[in-house]
Parts: structure tokens; C-alpha cells; sequence
């Protein structure tokens, strides 16, 4: 930070992303509310305590490991080289604490593309809001799971895949295709600026993986396969949430860009304005795409749920999650109008697919997780092919850069949904269900998974009310 101008623009960035942080907890809020409404009184501690336990147990791993796999492996297994330097990412690197903003370990070393000068400057005292930021992006792949399995699954098996997907699974596909030298970036012009794919394509694919596995809640279909609907409970739980989900996602869409680079410092042409919003991928955007392209597809995705659901409340809402899932891929491109029509799209396949998929594979998910998530992310990643076809997929220090291609997208989103999300979650929950710690007892399911917090608190009560009655006695209120 030898300059004023480049003193603030460091520090702008750092408080840029320590707000971003908040604004994605609420993220978190929202789907503990929206499961809990969605649950059956009998269940509510446990998902409760399901999504609350996934936030120390994911932010433990994503420091040792997780933070180290995005910098580490941009390059794939072997495609275009081995391991990248990562020393500022390790555990017990420099930057992985309190530090005042000096040069890092790695101070001759490019730091994600931004060139030595700035990555000096700009990563030492960005690292810890940055790392925090994808984090909470790490909650959220584990929480979409979450919904996907409440009431049945063990909250120890449930806490085994949130690791796997929060520290592992969902940073490889980031380090793959949300880094502006993945290999899937650079190779296959793949490009997902608001993570149709990179986390809700993966995160419904893993969804899928498990509940293949784990099967579906006891009652959910008849003895002819037609399915129950087992309502929320408390619908203006579902619906708080998803507002909170909404609110946070302006958090996340704000985490996925680069507030202020000179961008003729990453090769960008000359004449161009220097200074600029950039995306993950360090291509130039605005802040201004944001407002207009969020707000245009949640509101594509939120008319047409209430149409094709017929002004049914959950899925109306829900609609409009999977309208800005769709269209976030290319949202920073986008002409509103597309984003609107591309969000009722996805809406529109969403719905559909989740009653498909439920009648024709008798897959139970309760909260339609792997649709609004995993078939609308998967769906806007094939949009963004077309609609963005040709255009560049990265920042202009790659020479010659990758274009974006219908083909890249697909691979891309097969990558995303099916090799990282649903194969390492089928694989996992086969090896859990075999050593019986995948799906609670039958009889437990029946009863409530929050039985014996029940019993505990009815027990508790009636030796409050006994202390009562015994003092009221001696105190010849009561005869």
C-alpha cells in the first residue's frame, strides 16, 4: 500500500468483504427457519441442531483444508500441471491470522492472477474476509442438503457429508471452475459467475446422491407409489425464511465479485475505464448488474411459480430461489430482460422436474431442495452456454483466453451436479448406510427424532411442578 489510492482501495476491499459476511449468515438463518417450518413439531430440535452443528464442524475443516484445496488445485488432476503454490492458505501460514498487512510468505509470487505488486498489497490483508466469505458459501452447499433429508437422516452421518461437501467437494469444483485459472475456466471457457453450479448445481446433485440412498420418510407413499404430500407445518416459518434466503443471496451475489482492480493491470484493454467491479474470474462487471439482474430473475422465477403452481404459497416462494439460481450463471452479463425470462424458466423446470422425479423414482424431497437447487443451477449453466456464447470466460492476462461455448457449459455442468456432487455423496451414504450410521431406526422416525429432548423437557417439568406443590405445603398454602 505504497499510495493513498492504494491504501484505501486495499482497505475498501477488505470491509467490502467483511460485510458480505453478515449479509450470507442470514443465508443460514433462512434455511433453519425454512426447514423447521417444513419439518413436523416432532423434528424440530433435531434440524435445528443439524444445521447449527454444520457451522463449527465446516468452519474447522475449511481452515485446516478446505481454504488450501482452492488455491492448490486450479489445475485439475494433472490437465494443465500438478499443485500450485499455496503457502498463505496452509494452517499455520502467515496470513492464516492476525496480521497487520505486510508481505506474505509468498511475496514473489502472483496471488490468484492479480500480479505480484498487488497480490503483495492486496492478499495480506485480504486473505481472512476472503476466507471467511467462502466459507459461509460452504455452509450454504451444506444446508441445501440439509432440506433435502430432514426427518430421517442421523445427525452424525448428516455432519459427515457436511464436511465432505463444505471442505472438499464444493472447493475442488471452486478451484476447478471459480478461480480465474481453473482448469475448467481456462480449457472449457466455463463460466458461473453467481454459482449456478459451483455451488447450487453440486449441492443438488449431492442432495440427490444422498437421498438415494437414504430413501424416503416413512408414509411418504402409498402402497400404490403415489405420493402424500406431507405439508410444512408453519408456513409463515417457510416463508420468513425464504425472504432471509432472498435478503442473504444479495450478500452472496456481492461476495462473488472483486470490488475495485485496474483493469488494464490484468491486460484489459486500453481506453476502457481503469478501475472497475470485476467478477470471480476478474472479467469486468458492475455493481449496477447486480441490482438489475438479481431483481429481474427472482421476480421471473417468483410470477411464474405462482402460475404453474397455481398460487400454491411453498412453491411460489421457492420459485423464486430457483429463478436467480438459473439465471446467476451469466447475471453478470445478462440484459434484465433476459434474466427475467431465463429465472421463469428455471422456475418453470424446477417445479416439473421435482414431481417427475418424485412419481417416477420415488425420491423424497421434502423442501424440493434438489430441484430449486441442483436442476435450475444445472438448467442455467446450459442457458448461460448459449446466451453467452463466444464471449470471454476469463480476465485478459490469459492469452489467448477461452470463450464461453454451449459444449464447455454442459461438461461443466455434468462436472458440477454429477463427478462432484452426486458420485462422492452416493458413494459416502453407501458406506455410511452399511455400517448403519445413515438413517435413524424406524421406530425413532415414528415417534420424533426429538424424543428424548421431549422426554427430558416433560420430565423437568413435572419435578419443577412437584418442588412447587411440596413448598406451597410447608408453607400451608395448599393443605
Amino acid at each position: 500500500m505504497d499510495t493513498d489510492i492504494g491504501a484505501l482501495t486495499v482497505i475498501f476491499t477488505e470491509f467490502y468483504y467483511w460485510v458480505t459476511v453478515p449479509f450470507m449468515f442470514l443465508i443460514h438463518v433462512g434455511f433453519c427457519m425454512y426447514e423447521v417450518g417444513a419439518t413436523r413439531h416432532k423434528n424440530h430440535v433435531h434440524t435445528l441442531m443439524k444445521n447449527t452443528m454444520l457451522i463449527p464442524l465446516v468452519t474447522v475443516t475449511f481452515f485446516f483444508f478446505g481454504w488450501w484445496i482452492y488455491f492448490a488445485f486450479p489445475n485439475g488432476p494433472g490437465i494443465t500441471g500438478g499443485l500450485t503454490q499455496s503457502d498463505n492458505a496452509v494452517p499455520w501460514g502467515e496470513l492464516m491470522g492476525t496480521h497487520l498487512g505486510g508481505p506474505g510468505i509468498a511475496s514473489q509470487d502472483p496471488v490468484m492472477g492479480y500480479g505480484v505488486e498487488l497480490g503483495n498489497s492486496f492478499w495480506a490483508r485480504i486473505n481472512g474476509v476472503f476466507w471467511a466469505a467462502f466459507l459461509l458459501f460452504s455452509w450454504t452447499a451444506a444446508s441445501i442438503v440439509s432440506g433435502a433429508t430432514i426427518e430421517r437422516i442421523r445427525p452424525s452421518a448428516f455432519w459427515i457429508l457436511a464436511v465432505v461437501i463444505g471442505s472438499f467437494t464444493w472447493i475442488i469444483d471452486a478451484a476447478w471452475g471459480w478461480h480465474p485459472d481453473g482448469w475448467m475456466v481456462t480449457q472449457l471457457g466455463y463460466h458461473d459467475a453467481y454459482a449456478s453450479g459451483v455451488i447450487h448445481a453440486i449441492a443438488g446433485g449431492f442432495a440427490l446422491g444422498v437421498v438415494c440412498v437414504l430413501g424416503p420418510r416413512i408414509g411418504k407413499f402409498a402402497p400404490d407409489g403415489t405420493p402424500r404430500n406431507i405439508n410444512p407445518h408453519n408456513k409463515w416459518l417457510v416463508t420468513i425464511g425464504l425472504f432471509l434466503i432472498y435478503c442473504g443471496f444479495w450478500g452472496f451475489y456481492v461476495a462473488c465479485n472483486v470490488p475495485i482492480i485496474d483493469h488494464q493491470s490484468l491486460g484489459g484493454a486500453e481506453g476502457v475505464v481503469n478501475f472497475t467491479a470485476t467478477t470471480i474470474y476478474l472479467t469486468p462487471t458492475t455493481l449496477s448488474a447486480i441490482v438489475f439482474n438479481f431483481l429481474m430473475s427472482l421476480s421471473g422465477g417468483l410470477i411464474m411459480g405462482y402460475i404453474v403452481s397455481k398460487g400454491e404459497a411453498f412453491w411460489t416462494y421457492s420459485a423464486g430461489l430457483a429463478g436467480v439460481i438459473t439465471a446467476s450463471a451469466g447475471n453478470d452479463l445478462y440484459h434484465p430482460y433476459q434474466a427475467m425470462i431465463i429465472g421463469a424458466i428455471g422456475a418453470y423446470c424446477a417445479y416439473k422436474l421435482h414431481f417427475w422425479v418424485e412419481r417416477k423414482f420415488k425420491i423424497d424431497d421434502p423442501v424440493g431442495a434438489i430441484a430449486v437447487h441442483g436442476y435450475a443451477g444445472f438448467i442455467g449453466l446450459i442457458i448461460c452456454g448459449f446466451m453467452l456464447w463466444g464471449h470471454p470466460a476469463t480476465a485478459a492476462y490469459h492469452d489467448p483466453a477461452a470463450h464461453i461455448t454451449p459444449w464447455g457449459q454442459l461438461a461443466g455442468a455434468i462436472i458440477m451436479f454429477g463427478v462432484l456432487g452426486f458420485l462422492p455423496a452416493f458413494i459416502v451414504s453407501k458406506i455410511l448406510s452399511g455400517m448403519g450410521m445413515l438413517r435413524v431406526p424406524p421406530a425413532v422416525e415414528l415417534v420424533g427424532l426429538d424424543m428424548s429432548e421431549e422426554i427430558a423437557e416433560e420430565m423437568d417439568a413435572i419435578a419443577i411442578s412437584e418442588a412447587d406443590i411440596a413448598e406451597a405445603k410447608r408453607l400451608g398454602l395448599l393443605n
